[in-house]
């Protein structure tokens, strides 16, 4: 798969103005970020991409704050080149170490996970996907049966196994991030792992203690009745992928309708983590 590479130039007053952009664009089928020193970069499928929609969707900040993009066409057999020059380690909460397999690994860590992140979203640098992994280390998941919804490179499904999960499904409707959890499954030694390829019509029917879905509003929005149905009483879920204003009060709302009650959230940067339990 062929990825455009849209290089944000940005001019703002307020740190959330870029995130708004950023936002806006995950909205319409932008799937991984890069924050840089004057701006960020967004990748998005080729196929997916319709610079009508682009323009459309980013008029309303025109008049916000200033900023200029370049397109720029990612082939697929450059994209490990891509990720390789700009992947660093990551440590969360002194830890979790989220490594490539070509970094030295550092043994002190509780919890290392080895991620070959190719051209799947979520290697643990984005606010969202920390945010989840430093949530997770304050729950239980011992013996639990674990849903991971928008997998990406597997790295919450990996995590929920390394705390002890004792069954995870891991489902995301690009191939590339199935074929990437598989791979990134087995460099951490994972076998309780099953990977689908597809979004919500892909949940087996059966019951979860926990669900994680660190996606965007707008699908979270759509998916979450079928959340509900197969998250047991008492099982809790976890949403990330979007702002606390005002997308956490329209979550939670959405949430109540299928039994969900708002427990706590983390923010980083005006990007939000909650935890909700039905």
């Amino acid at each position: 798969m062929n990825y455009y590479e849209l290089l944000f130039t940005t001019i703002t007053t307020e740190d959330y103005q870029q995130d708004l952009l950023i936002n806006a664009l995950g909205e319409i089928g932008f799937d991984t970020f890069e924050e840089l020193e004057l701006g960020f970069k967004a990748y998005i499928p080729v196929d997916t991409f319709d610079e009508a929609v682009l323009i459309e969707q980013l008029s309303p900040y025109r008049d916000m704050f200033t900023f200029s993009y370049e397109i720029t066409l990612i082939p697929q057999k450059n994209w490990n080149e891509v990720w390789e020059s700009n992947f660093e380690p990551i440590e969360i909460s002194d830890k979790i170490y989220v490594r490539a397999t070509f970094h030295p690994a550092r043994p002190e860590f509780p919890y290392e996970i080895v991620i070959d992140p190719k051209m799947a979203f979520g290697t643990g640098h984005h606010q969202t996907t920390s945010m989840m992994l430093a949530l997770m280390l304050e729950n239980e998941y011992a013996g639990k049966n674990v849903l991971d919804m928008g997998c990406g490179t597997g790295i919450l499904a990996i995590m929920a196994s390394k705390l002890g999960a004792a069954q995870v499904t891991a489902i995301d409707y690009d191939p590339v991030c199935y074929e990437s959890t598989i791979e990134n499954s087995a460099l951490n030694n994972i076998a309780n792992i099953t990977p689908l390829c597809g979004s919500k019509e892909a949940i087996p029917d059966e019951q979860y203690d926990t669900i994680l879905a660190n996606i965007n509003r707008n699908i979270l929005l759509d998916q979450m009745q079928r959340y509900a149905e197969v998250l047991k009483p008492e099982g809790e879920i976890y949403f990330s992928g979007f702002y606390e204003s005002p997308d956490l009060d329209i979550i939670t709302d959405e949430a109540r309708k299928h039994g969900l009650k708002y427990i706590t959230h983390k923010k980083d940067k005006d990007w939000v983590a909650a935890k909700f339990v039905k």
